[in-house]
């Protein structure tokens, strides 16, 4: 168990596979660590499915496996990410609150 930030960053979610990225949603993160991120998503998704996050910020994608999938009230669900390799600093991108769908 990684330490979680709770961060709050804009990002666009869509399924690997995809290339160009259609249905890509517009979302957020409700916490990340250095391997991986809990995020805000429309649909449900599969346990084992690859997702694509790319920040609006400076547009930096990384690809993450779908480690667990929550349903929340109103249609929504929490989706935990791993993220395989190098750790991802999330220090460097700013808190987005204002923003947020």
């Amino acid at each position: 168990m990684e330490k979680r930030l709770p961060i709050s960053i804009v990002v666009s979610l869509t399924v690997a596979r995809d290339q160009p990225a259609n249905g890509a949603e517009l979302t957020y993160t409700e916490n990340v660590s250095a391997h991986g991120a809990r995020v805000i998503s429309k649909r449900h998704w599969e346990l084992g499915e690859v997702a694509q996050v790319t920040c609006l910020k400076d547009e930096s994608t990384i690809r993450g496996k779908v480690v667990y999938c929550q349903k929340l009230m109103e249609n929504r669900y929490c989706v935990g990410l791993n993220f395989n390799g190098s750790p991802v600093t999330w220090s460097t991108y700013r808190t987005y609150s204002s923003a947020l769908p």
